[in-house]
């Protein structure tokens, strides 16, 4: 037996779990969200945001005017919740639930029966299905059926967050359907996309699958950036001229993929069948690989130029104008070259972000330099990132330079 929806607890309030508390309470959803970084709790209930995200502040500001919008740091009693929280994998590349598993228990003691409770974040098939048990576990008073359990995975683009959690269809995977039917309903306030209603199995397997097709596509244009670079074709010449078929799509190649989504989701697949997932282990192999086969050209340009010469390295973040650095292939190239080239100068360039990350914050050789500086002084320029700021520089500015251009901006 459902209740009626009054108030939302989100429970995490990272790059999906902000964006969703927000348009719910942009919608007049009493909303609460959780989160344990007291810095993030502070600033949303300031009226701000934590990261770079086009057109979140505004919504946080006037959610919070309203009041609708508030955050805590303690789980909130609600009528229902939505679980954003990280599904990291290990490094065995099995999914680590311990996020999901901790979330289950803090709700857990607020339950009185009828509540919802949505699993928002990207998991491995079953997991819903398990954080209901948690809860279960934690409340043996409770039965099955006095808590209604769904799967709704986000399905957004980092930089578009805002407009397509309102505009895309969303998948409603319910372990009931009286479940799928009451999570319907609430996303149906914000949510101007069609609602597709599925078991959660089902829908944890769909947010998987979407982003293993692109990173099979991805891992074939970077496939094809490697044999290109091997033979003497330029690569982005060769798939514009592919794509004028009227059946050939290819993606474009590029120094990785980073983000929590496709550089993660597929291991959750293949880990779920590792003897019959054989072509996306491939892919997310070659992909991996990608970082690897970028440094071994930056280290031949240093063989040129010398190893004490200066390295720009264009961009930090997973992808364009945005500050997200999650299993970003433009950071994990910076944090080997910076162990592999101790004598280098080394300039990092991203402008999203106001200080080097953790992983490269205490090395003797790299800084955080503007971009006008680090092209000044670089005798390898690398683009890793094709930021705004990157893309409206003229070749002719790199000057006598090496140039590595994973983005093929200025071939």
């Amino acid at each position: 037996m459902s209740r009626s929806i009054e108030t939302v607890g989100v429970i995490g309030l990272g790059y999906i779990g902000l964006p969703t508390a927000a348009v719910l309470a942009d919608a007049g959803v009493e909303t609460i969200g959780m989160d344990v970084s007291a810095h993030t709790v502070e600033a949303v209930n300031a009226g701000q945001v934590p990261f770079v995200e086009p057109g979140l502040r505004e919504v946080v500001e006037r959610a919070v005017s309203a009041g609708t919008l508030s955050a805590s740091a303690e789980t909130p009693v609600a009528d229902a919740y939505i679980v954003a929280v990280p599904t990291p994998f290990t490094e065995a590349h099995a999914a680590d639930l311990s996020y999901i598993e901790a979330a289950a228990r803090g709700i857990a003691p607020h339950l009185t029966g009828g509540e919802l409770v949505i699993l928002e974040s990207t998991s491995p098939p079953g997991a819903t299905e398990h954080m209901g048990a948690t809860i279960l576990a934690e409340r043996p008073d409770l039965a099955a059926g006095d808590v209604l359990v769904a799967h709704c995975p986000e399905r957004v683009l980092p930089g578009r967050i805002m407009v397509e959690m309102a505009q895309n269809d969303r998948i409603i995977g319910g372990t009931t359907p009286e479940a799928a039917a009451a999570a319907r309903d609430l996303y149906a306030r914000f949510c101007r996309g069609e609602m597709l209603l599925t078991d959660a199995r089902t829908a944890e397997m769909a947010k998987l699958v979407e982003n293993s097709f692109r990173d099979v596509n991805i891992a074939f244009a970077n496939e094809l950036s490697v044999i290109c670079a091997e033979i003497g074709v330029d690569v982005w010449e060769l798939i514009e001229l592919a794509n004028h078929h009227p059946r050939v799509n290819i993606l474009q190649p590029g120094p990785g993929v980073g983000g929590h989504c496709i550089a993660v989701d597929p291991w959750f697949i293949v880990d779920a069948a590792p003897e019959s997932a054989r072509l996306i282990r491939t892919a997310r192999q070659t992909n991996d690989g990608k970082p690897e086969w970028v440094l071994g050209r930056i280290e031949q340009a240093l063989e040129h130029h010398g190893p004490e010469a200066t390295v720009a390295l264009l961009g930090l973040a997973f992808k364009p104008n945005i500050d997200d650095l999650r299993e970003s292939p433009s950071l994990r190239i910076a944090e080997r070259l910076v162990e592999r080239a101790p004598e280098a100068t080394i300039r990092a360039v991203e402008p999203n972000v106001e200080e080097l990350p953790a992983s490269l914050a205490a090395a003797a050789n790299v800084t955080l330099t503007p971009v006008e500086e680090a092209l000044d002084a670089a005798d390898i320029v690398v683009l890793l990132v094709d930021h705004r700021q990157f893309t409206e520089i003229p070749a002719e500015r790199l000057g006598e330079a090496t140039v590595i251009d994973t983005r093929g901006v200025w071939r």
